[in-house]
């Protein structure tokens, strides 16, 4: 739980933080500093949703105006915020922690935060570590707290960050922060606050923060083995590799050891790991120019590298020891940190690299990887499913990799492709592995096999997987092919008698034709678009629900998307019989929703006729009728659609829902085709693949049909 700020009131009657109030002084320089808050930050301190803080604005005349951003994405003055919140609160509890974020960004210059951020981690370790000793020492007055507490964490952090500590002004400067930040660790826990501070600095600096996904990150420990003791990531980022490795060794890591090119980061990281183990030790530094631990031997090695990078060193390090599988190519950096960790490993230790699909078959590294295969250090190649990793177009890969312990060549390289997997590819890669290492003759087709060295020894030396896999088995049989071809027939035979009948009737020019918007002034129907989502914005629209988007009209099929992957700003619920018309289609479309219940896209129009006046299959009928391209305007070969200028006849009720069962059954007969072209096309496949595969063959006889018949 967040411990909260209580807000009093005064003999004035002000309302008064007691705590924020206090602390002022811990930052007496904030108001000078123009910081500027979005949004997201006043629902924080405001602890409600983002929806309240557009609700304050257009409801209270005294809400601070922006001082920055843009219209759709406004900033507000951070002081301004803070007296406005406070004075209405209402008595309301405000949370701490958010406050006391918002403080420290008002307190440092930019460029400092990440060092305020990690020192006030050193002193979190000590807290952690010596927590009976600062509840003795904080009863003391600041100036006899500031004579001692800069040893005091000193001597705690030296043992588990092997880091550079705190500076003595954070200790000597800022009692009353470190006060407050102790009292949230009081009610948060040491690691839960650190959590929070790092947390909320990564989301201001993204481009810092290199945090493997989690599902990742423990799949990488799990193909590490059960006890490492000693271990080592070179590109570290946030730590998640080493923490995920230190929660899973059954032993207890004795050391972690990791480096990372940004200082920020590394400090940062090194505090977070310093309250989840025994020892750390975090570097900055470019790893592969600059490597922190010379000759230090690991029992593990696992990282996501930079991909890509052209700049790596080659021409510095061309005569570099650690390639003893070939120099790297100058555009194959990865190749380079495969060798690097290899470096690092004990006799036997094993090494997980994530690594893009291109590495293992571009054919400027096939001499390294034919040497990684023929010396034994490679012993497995996994493909992850795309989407495992964030923001990644391509799906990435896990390359386990072993420091041989003899000369002795492996027999096999284990292959696993999860990419049809997403929801449980951890365990799929996970038991393969397990059954390859405990010697097992692995074959699954499609998924993952054993192959023998030899086979990926040709000219390529691709290692993707799919390449060695068997397809997934598939039911071919006659009984099969048969049961799909009496579906489609019967599909299509419904289909038929879906066709509407039709006599002969006046032409569309006798029709009484009135405009849309003239049925809308009548209010005879209401029209609803929708709008996108403002960054910045509070979002009036619920997470997870389903949306209707212009492309799930057109194809005629159920919603496809959710919120938030489509930024909507309104949440204007589609009901059963209203009329959807996309904003942009190749021919005019207009579809009645059967069922209600998702939320409307963009461009996208919704009509809500009034069903006593206006019968909805009748109104989306003629909306999709040609009679209306005169009415939009056309851009190349799609037509540009305002619904309001569409024309509809003005008929009697009963006569519209005549032509509305006409055209309800029209739509029926088209969905219908749909299902058949693809019940068809499956049919096509179906039958090529049981002539190619040898299960069925092609009729010579009469009997045939009867005995696929009987086969069903």
């Amino acid at each position: 739980m967040d411990r909260d700020v209580q807000v009093t009131t005064a003999d004035n009657g002000e309302p008064v933080d007691k705590d924020v109030r206090a602390t002022a002084t811990d930052t007496e320089d904030q108001v000078d500093r123009d910081v500027q808050v979005t949004a997201a930050d006043i629902a924080r301190l405001g602890d409600v949703g983002r929806a309240a803080v557009s609700n304050w604005r257009r409801r209270h005349d005294d809400f601070p105006q922006p001082v920055g951003g843009t219209a759709t994405s406004p900033a507000f003055s951070l002081g301004e915020i803070k007296e406005w919140l406070l004075g209405h609160s209402e008595g309301r509890s405000l949370p701490a922690r958010e406050w006391l974020w918002q403080d420290l960004r008002a307190g440092v210059p930019e460029e400092d935060l990440a060092d305020l951020i990690a020192d006030l981690g050193a002193f979190l370790v000590y807290l952690d570590r010596e927590g009976d000793d600062w509840t003795a020492l904080s009863a003391a007055d600041d100036a006899a707290v500031a004579a001692v507490l800069p040893d005091r964490v000193r001597e705690a952090c030296a043992g588990p960050m092997r880091s550079p500590l705190p500076p003595e002004c954070l200790i000597r400067d800022r009692l009353p922060l470190l006060r407050r930040v102790a009292a949230l660790a009081v009610e948060n826990g040491t690691k839960g606050t650190f959590a929070f501070l790092r947390e909320r600095y990564f989301e201001l600096h993204t481009k810092r923060m290199y945090a493997t996904p989690e599902p990742v990150a423990r799949l990488m420990a799990e193909l590490c083995g059960p006890s490492p003791e000693v271990i080592l990531d070179p590109a570290c980022g946030s730590g998640a590799l080493l923490k995920a490795l230190r929660d899973h060794s059954d032993r207890g890591v004795h050391l972690l050891l990791g480096q990372d090119a940004d200082v920020a980061t590394a400090r940062l990281t090194a505090a977070h790991l310093a309250l989840h183990a025994a020892t750390v030790r975090v570097s900055h530094g470019d790893s592969l120019r600059q490597d922190a631990f010379p000759g230090t031997l690991v029992d593990a090695v696992v990282c996501n590298p930079p991909f890509n990078d052209r700049a790596w060193g080659y021409e510095e390090l061309t005569a570099d020891p650690r390639w003893e599988y070939g120099l790297p190519p100058r555009m194959e950096s990865e190749l380079a940190w495969i060798q690097h960790a290899l470096c690092h490993l004990k006799p036997g230790g094993t090494a997980v690299m994530l690594m893009p699909p291109a590495v293992a078959g571009r054919r400027s590294g096939r001499r390294i990887r034919a040497q990684l295969i023929r010396r034994g250090a490679l012993s497995a190649v996994i493909t992850l499913p795309l989407g495992s990793i964030p923001n990644m177009a391509v799906a990435l890969a896990l390359w386990v990799l072993r420091r041989p312990a003899d000369s002795r060549t492996p027999g096999h390289v284990l292959m696993v492709d999860t990419s049809d997997r997403p929801e449980d590819f951890a365990r799929v890669a996970a038991d393969a592995w397990e059954r390859f290492e405990a010697g097992a003759d692995i074959d699954e087709p499609g998924m993952s096999r054993a192959v023998p060295a030899v086979e990926l020894l040709d000219d390529d030396v691709d290692l993707t997987p799919a390449r060695y896999l068997a397809p997934p088995p598939a039911d071919l049989s006659p009984a099969r092919v048969t049961g799909q071809r009496n579906r489609v027939a019967d599909l299509l035979r419904l289909a038929a008698e879906l066709v509407p009948t039709v006599e002969s009737a006046r032409g569309p020019k006798d029709l009484p034709m009135v405009p849309l918007a003239e049925l809308l002034r009548r209010g005879m129907l209401t029209i609803h678009h929708q709008s996108p989502a403002r960054p910045g914005e509070p979002s009036e629209v619920a997470d997870g629900l389903t949306v209707l988007t212009a492309e799930d009209v057109v194809d005629g099929t159920p919603p496809t998307a959710t919120t938030p992957d489509i930024a909507v700003q309104h949440e204007i619920i589609v009901r059963p019989g209203d009329v959807l018309v996309p904003g942009v289609a190749r021919r005019p479309v207009a579809r009645v929703a059967g069922e209600g219940g998702p939320v409307l896209g963009l461009r996208l129009s919704l009509l809500r006729p009034d069903p006593a006046l206006l019968d909805p299959h009748f109104v989306a009928g003629f909306l999709s009728g040609s009679v209306n391209l005169r009415n939009y305007t056309t851009v190349g070969s799609r037509a540009q659609v305002d619904v309001r200028r569409a024309e509809l006849p003005l008929l009697p009720i009963e006569e519209q829902r005549g032509y509305g069962e006409a055209f309800r059954k029209l739509a029926e007969f088209e969905a219908s085709l749909r299902r058949a072209a693809a019940l068809g096309e499956d049919l096509i496949q179906l039958i090529s693949d049981g002539l190619t595969h040898g299960a069925v063959r092609p009729s010579t006889d009469e009997n045939s049909e009867n005995d696929m018949k009987e086969n069903s």
